[in-house]
């Protein structure tokens, strides 16, 4: 008999629920979600990138970007500056506000990040997150076959 509970698809689905809600109660004093942590974290990465580049790193739709920088600007943690060689385009920069919080904010992840891997040990851990990348596509792990 099929048991959902044990399906990959039911068990990643709770598992990234769990994860969403650990991480969000983390970033709550600071009125952020996880997608808009994500964002920072790219940014901190490389500050001045497009909203088009921001989309394709994290793998959300423009449309969605455009609100999370819209909603990050509001809070005074980005800021939207014309990019020096496409006057189409946006280069979206870190505030001082947006710096000066990423050792907070990096607490947050890992605090979440502990809470959610309390059961692992490093080698679980390290298994999982492989795994994980295989799952997502990620092609440096797993390359499609070529026939």
């Amino acid at each position: 008999m099929y048991n959902v509970e044990k399906s990959i698809g039911f068990l990643l689905a709770k598992a990234y629920q769990r994860t969403f809600a650990l991480f969000r109660e983390e970033l709550e004093e600071f009125d952020l979600t996880p997608p808009q942590y994500a964002i920072l974290a790219f940014l901190w990465q490389q500050d001045g990138l497009t909203q088009v580049e921001l989309s394709e790193k994290s793998q959300v739709d423009r449309t969605t970007i455009g609100g999370l920088i819209d909603r990050l600007e509001k809070l005074g943690m980005v800021e939207r500056h014309t990019h020096p060689h496409d006057r189409r385009a946006y280069q979206i920069r870190l505030t001082q506000r947006g710096k000066s919080l990423e050792p907070q904010l990096r607490e947050c992840s890992k605090n979440a990040l502990a809470k959610l891997t309390s059961g692992l040990n490093d080698n679980d851990i390290a298994e999982l997150v492989r795994i994980l990348e295989i799952l997502r596509g990620e092609t440096r792990i797993y390359e499609k076959p070529t026939f």
